[in-house]
């Protein structure tokens, strides 16, 4: 550890549309931001294709170099972003914070905000992660485009499966759904929209077995648990839907979680239960999980720590 802990006003856990979007609005409002990356500078946008639904890119833009242009604005205002890990923290409520950078440094911080979104669960097949981008994505309307007029599956039972297999079945010829058990998880709403639209084809009680192709996907070999059945689908693109998996263990002992671990927060603000600790993107929104949405909220996260910082300073001592 080093000896003398640095002193932070605002300390940014996490980047992405929120984590950047909270340092341009804590930089503009002269509280000295520090960001921590995390393993993934960016977030989950540096591996996503075109982003065509954010606001003010009429042709659309790369997911990497709209990420970087947030990191330019967010320097170019004052922030101090730096590449690194926070690997453990100590949150005592009203603060001061203490965080541990790579399981070295000492940061002490007046106030936190946790910008660390979610990741993507995957199936845990080893040709899943080998075609990663070359025909296996987590986000159909990210990398749907790609795939225009050509078969593909998707794996998933719940809403966001339907929702993503629904916005395939209008750019693809035919969508297969992969669903694990006899039942979808979704709303009855979704599963109707479904079942009615008619390149679409559900296969029940169905696994991923393995995906194959050598350099780009060609097809999927899955598995009928019931009958032990296996057979070969041709697709040139292979979804997976089964969930996001928050980046919160490290704030557990710590902040109010429900039992998936996306961080509670007051409803219309980004204040968690820990006084001086905000929470902004994707882990606390479980619902939206879009770029806009975690921008917005990140906005929100600086604002509610700028206020409360103000507050702080300018309550009469006690003494």
């Amino acid at each position: 550890m080093n000896a003398t802990p640095e002193h932070v006003e605002c300390l940014i856990i996490g980047s992405g549309p929120a984590g950047y979007t909270a340092a341009i609005y804590a930089a503009r409002a002269d509280m000295k931001p520090v960001m921590y990356e995390g393993l993934q500078p960016g977030g989950q946008l540096t591996i996503t294709t075109d982003v065509e639904n954010y606001p003010g890119y009429p042709d659309g833009i790369m997911g990497p170099e709209m990420m970087d242009l947030f990191k330019k604005q967010a320097v170019r205002l004052g922030a101090d972003v730096r590449f690194g890990m926070v690997t453990s923290v100590e949150f005592t409520q009203g603060g001061p914070q203490k965080v541990v950078v790579d399981g070295t440094k000492e940061i002490v911080a007046d106030s936190v905000i946790i910008s660390t979104g979610a990741s993507a669960k995957w199936l845990g097949i080893p040709s899943e992660q080998r075609l990663n981008g070359s025909g296996v994505s987590a986000c159909a309307v990210c990398d749907g485009f790609f795939y225009r007029n050509s078969d593909v599956a998707i794996v998933g039972a719940g809403d966001t499966a339907c929702e993503e297999a629904s916005y395939l079945s209008k750019i693809c010829s035919k969508v297969y759904m992969l669903v694990r058990k006899d039942e979808f998880r979704a709303s009855k709403a979704m599963q109707h929209r479904v079942l009615t639209t008619p390149n679409i084809e559900v296969l029940f009680n169905t696994e991923t077995d393995e995906i194959l192709g050598d350099k780009t996907v060609e097809a999927v070999r899955v598995k009928n648990n019931q009958t032990g059945e296996t057979r070969e689908i041709s697709i040139k693109g292979f979804f997976v839907a089964i969930g996001h998996t928050p980046n919160t263990d490290i704030f557990k002992p710590f902040i109010d979680m429900d039992e998936q671990g996306y961080i509670l927060t007051r409803p219309g603000s980004t204040y968690t239960n820990m006084e001086g600790v905000f929470c902004s993107g994707d882990a606390q929104d479980k619902t939206y999980r879009q770029a806009v949405t975690a921008a917005g909220s990140g906005c929100m996260a600086a604002l509610d720590a700028e206020r409360w910082l103000a507050a702080r300073h300018s309550a009469p001592s006690n003494a």
